[in-house]
């Protein structure tokens, strides 16, 4: 009986949760960090720094650059799909 309310509570409180949508990236070729925004309903796939000028994709497993180099995930796995 218990079992449906938690999960009921779980689920209201992941979707409460405020997105974010700005995140700190840093490069991981020469370090340089800069603050983006992130598209709301996207992952980003590709990154160009301006400081050295590479393009980097994203580790293995993950979705986005956001969600590998940066310090928020991508506002789609912070809301959990």
């Amino acid at each position: 009986m218990l079992q449906p309310l938690v999960r009921n509570w779980k689920r209201q409180w992941r979707l409460r949760k405020k997105i974010v949508f700005f995140s700190k990236i840093s490069c991981p070729h020469c370090h340089a960090r800069s603050l983006d925004q992130m598209p709301s309903n996207a992952s980003v796939y590709f990154y160009h720094c301006l400081q050295c000028n590479t393009i980097f994709k994203p580790k293995s497993g993950d979705c986005c650059v956001y969600c590998s180099y940066g310090t928020m995930r991508c506002p789609p796995r912070q809301k959990g799909w």
